[in-house]
């Protein structure tokens, strides 16, 4: 289990760095803009949010050379994408160039999501998946956290800060680089390969008194012809499954509320030094949540976390929404957003990633981690570039109130639809969902 344990949190880190580089561009949202000149539209679909086109393409291209290549090879290349996009961003002297790094981390971003949990997933015994694969997430919220306050601390280096907020992911991208030079092979995807001795060998480093013949046999009960693809009949149960929690993850607004955490406070009236502390507190709350559902989602289950997640945000959502239209001024709307993110954190934080690992037959694995991370990510990208733009129009009210909509149609989904994976093998899952 300790070899297990390592290998799955040096794979986390993975996360760590997606975290890092999602938020730290928050630090430096208005000196662009400022800097370059650049009008609302532009700045939230280029500058901003080129990154998260980077995810997309990433997301809907990656699981081809992690299917191909193995998620080893995979994990390597996501870091060597994070190290070369940290660095020409920091370096970048027009927003064009930035925007081009920026999509290359992004890249690393989309394919990290399909890679990281798909491996974790098929290394870790059943009875501890859900938090060995929630490490994934431990590791993206500690990253945010620190991307806070990296931006918190280096905000008065000087004219140029932006760039030392950008440039120091270069130190995670290395040390994750060299940790996943280490992991072996995911014998699952051995197996597939028909790469039998290697399955073995990486199996006995799990469990010398693993019983290798059986997992084979586990395994092979579930093969099916090479062609196969997520498209088909069969397999659109998790097809569904995979689109709607990524869908509804999106429009709970969290990626919207992290990217643009400082302009949101003090669009509620606290001052720009206050406005990043408060993002502080966002991520710190985000940890402390996160690392309370990895203690519950092996216990309680993927869709009891759901369930607790999908009331906090409809309660927290619905009063931010009333704090812009009332003009509730001071801590109103930090507090509000406090409790919505611990709702994100041990609801769909937890549960999305370890959710969308375990719904498909690992012959095909990497494909529908793919589409439900394509999913999560053009809506990743989409709402947040929106966010300038419907903040000067429509209002943050407005805004808030139509995310707190969208949570009640996602209870609705978790209670009729969503269905227990807690405890069962991925064997197991992907029988109970095929047609």
């Amino acid at each position: 289990m300790n070899k297990i344990l390592f290998w799955s949190l040096s794979v986390a880190l993975a996360g760590f760095l997606f975290g890092f580089d999602t938020i730290v561009i928050s630090g430096a949202d208005k000196k662009l803009q400022e800097l370059w000149s650049t009008s609302n539209v532009f700045h939230g679909f280029v500058v901003m949010a080129s990154a998260l086109w980077g995810t997309v393409a990433g997301a809907m291209l990656g699981g081809i050379p992690t299917n191909k290549y193995g998620r080893k090879n995979m994990l390597i290349a996501i870091g060597l994408l994070y190290l070369v996009s940290a660095l020409g961003a920091a370096l970048a002297n027009d927003p064009y160039i930035f925007a081009l790094f920026r999509f290359i981390g992004g890249l690393g971003i989309g394919a990290s999501t399909i890679a990281a949990p798909g491996y974790i997933s098929e290394i870790a015994p059943a009875e501890k998946r859900g938090r060995l694969v929630g490490m994934y997430q431990l590791s993206i919220v500690v990253g945010i956290l620190l991307a806070f306050m990296s931006n918190y601390l280096l905000r008065n280096v000087g004219e140029d800060a932006w760039r030392w907020m950008i440039g120091v992911a270069v130190f995670p991208s290395v040390i994750y680089l060299i940790a996943v030079l280490f992991i072996p092979n995911s014998p699952r995807w051995l197996v597939m390969k028909g790469r039998t001795a290697e399955a073995e060998q990486v199996l006995k480093r799990i469990d010398a008194r693993a019983d290798v013949n059986s997992f084979i046999a586990q395994l092979r009960l579930g093969e099916a012809p090479g062609n196969e693809t997520i498209f088909m009949k069969k397999y659109r149960p998790a097809m569904l499954l995979a689109f709607f929690i990524a869908f509804f993850n999106q429009f709970s607004g969290i990626n919207a509320i992290l990217y643009y955490s400082p302009r949101i406070f003090e669009e509620a009236g606290l001052g720009s030094n206050a406005a990043l502390l408060n993002s502080a507190g966002i991520g710190l709350i985000n940890v402390l949540f996160t690392v309370l559902g990895m203690a519950l989602i092996d216990r309680l289950g993927r869709k009891q976390l759901m369930y607790i997640g999908s009331f906090g945000y409809i309660i927290s959502l619905a009063l931010v929404a009333l704090s812009f239209y009332f003009g509730w001024k001071g801590l109103s709307v930090p507090i509000f957003l406090f409790v919505f993110i611990a709702a994100h954190a041990i609801g769909q934080g937890t549960v999305i990633w370890v959710f969308i690992a375990e719904l498909f037959p690992t012959h095909i694995r990497a494909q529908g981690e793919a589409f439900g991370s394509s999913v999560h990510w053009v809506l990743a990208a989409a709402i947040p570039s929106l966010i300038p733009f419907l903040f000067s129009t429509v209002g943050a009210a407005v805004v808030f109130a139509a995310f707190a909509v969208m949570m009640v149609w996602q209870l609705l989904w978790v209670k009729i639809k969503m269905p227990e994976t807690k405890g069962l093998s991925l064997e197991e899952v992907s029988r109970k969902l095929t047609l």
